[in-house]
Formats: C-alpha cells, structure tokens, sequence
C-alpha cells in the first residue's frame, strides 16, 4: 500500500464464487480495510438472453440517477410490467453475486452482511445538473445525512457493464488519514441537542452520532473545497468494461468522472465483522479527537 494515495489491488479472479486460502484473505482483508480498491479486471457480469435489451437510458423514469431494487421492489425504472420484472431479476441476480463474492473473499463477513439497495445506473456519469454536495465528480468519502451509521462500514461493489468498450473513470484521493487530518479542523462542532432535533424531525433515521457528524463533514468539506479537489494526491483510474471492483466508499476518496451503465451492490457491516477495525475511519477519527464518537 502507499502513504499517499489510496492504492489499487489487482486480483486475477474470474468467478462470483472462488476459492481463495486464508493467508490471502487475510492479506486482502488488510487491504481494503486499509482503504485499498480492490479491481477484478476478469469478473464481469453475465447476462442471461434478452437482458442485454436493458443497457439503454430509455428504461430510467429521469427523475433519479440510478435505478434501485430493494426488498423486492424496483424504482426509478419505467416499462411495461414484464419488462421492469426482468429487470428486477436481473439487477436482484447481481445483488447475488455481490454478496456471495464478499462472502467468498472473506469468510468473517459472511454472518454479518446487510444489503443495501442495488443500483443500476444507466446514464452517463457526467452531465447531471446538481448541487455541489450531490455532485460525485467531487473528490469525497460516502456519508449519508439522513441514515446515521455510528461507525458502521460501508462496502461497495461495483461492475462495469458498458456494451460500447467505455471505461468507467474514477480519480481516486488520498488515503482517509491524510485527508482527515487536512480537513478535519474545519468541521464545525456538533451543537448540543442537534442530533434529539434531528431525529425528533424525522430529518434523519436514528440519532446522529458525533461520528456521523464529523464524516458529513469531511465529506462537504472536500467538496467545497476546489483547491483540495485540483490538488489534492490523486490519481485517474480506469475500469474497462467487464471488470469488478471493490472498496469502502466511507474510506476510500473516490470521484466518478466517466462512463455509462454499471452495477452497484452496496453492503453494510458492523465493527465486529472487521479483520483490523482499528483501520476504520470512525477509530481513526476517535485517535485524532481523543474521544469516543458513538456511544
């Protein structure tokens, strides 16, 4: 791994099901809990007949970016029933492999997985008209306002399925240590009752902790910041069409900076689950506070 920038790991695997020993696990796992991406240049995602058919804007309702499966139900997608079931079994088929993957790669996370949604994301990473802290061209760590975690991680896996030979393009940031000792300082202070208000309002689901706080803050901060987006450690990553990819989105700087239709399975795990939770962002940000930052 390097000081600087977050490093990528390339793993010549060609299954959703492979067959690995522990010792590689355990080097893997200190990897990208480290904040590595780990890229599987040979796993691409196989359609089934007639599922290639999807690979066209035209299935998105245009009112969000992606098209999402969650307990069984699909949104942001439009067509007729038949299609948009299709649809869902595709998307629900790469949930499996997702996770069935991570289970494989790493056996301690098997037991503790919980899934997401799914996403599709049929349109072009550029070209959305949004806010600056919507806009995922921004160098940024994943953060939710609304969904508290409390220090819970945030593992994503993404496949590039683009029918055209275009590369999804990323850069990728500087390791989160770096980055939160540059920005860190400028988080405002938790106000005291804000998270009861928060929660009392419904703005968010659960109690906000202090960790949360802190990470929606670096997560602006970076974004706000032009000159830390410009020249900040970086480095462009590309992932052509039929590779996988995985990382901790709420550790590793990553900006989407091209490409069109790509898969996403985003997975939730506890501290517990860990193989280093001394390497997770709410342990690091606890040894830079001196405090605890979710009770």
């Amino acid at each position: 791994m390097s000081v600087g920038k977050s490093s990528l790991t390339l793993l010549e695997i060609a299954s959703w099901h492979p067959t690995i020993a522990a010792s590689r696990t355990e080097a893997l796992a200190h990897a990208l809990e480290g904040g590595d991406v780990l890229v599987l240049p040979k796993l691409a995602f196989a359609f089934e007949q007639g599922e290639e058919r999807f690979l066209d804007a035209k299935w998105s309702d245009a009112r969000a970016k992606n098209i999402s499966f969650d307990a069984g139900k699909i949104k942001g997608a439009k067509g007729a029933p038949e299609d948009l079931a299709d649809l869902g079994r595709m998307i629900a088929r790469f949930a499996n492999c997702a996770s069935e993957l991570i289970a494989a790669l790493f056996p301690r996370y098997a037991p503790h997985q919980k899934r997401a949604q799914t996403s599709f994301r049929p349109h072009p990473a550029l070209g959305r008209d949004v806010s600056w802290r919507k806009d995922d061209t921004r160098l940024h760590v994943d953060a939710f306002p609304s969904r508290p975690n409390r220090g819970e991680r945030i593992l994503r896996v993404f496949c590039n399925v683009n029918p055209r030979g275009e590369d999804r393009v990323w850069r990728v940031g500087e390791r989160f240590e770096a980055m939160a000792e540059h920005l860190l300082p400028r988080v405002r202070t938790m106000r005291r009752f804000e998270a009861a208000t928060l929660a009392a309002l419904r703005v968010t689901k659960g109690r906000r902790s202090e960790y949360d706080h802190l990470m929606l803050g670096l997560h602006d901060g970076a974004k706000a910041d032009i000159d830390y987006q410009r020249n900040s450690a970086q480095q462009e990553v590309r992932f052509a069409p039929g590779t996988t990819w995985i990382c901790y989105s709420d550790q590793v700087m990553h900006a989407a900076m091209g490409g069109q239709f790509m898969l996403e399975q985003t997975i939730y795990l506890p501290l517990s689950a860990l193989y280093q939770p001394d390497l997770s962002p709410i342990r690091v940000l606890e040894r830079m506070t001196g405090r605890r930052l979710a009770a």
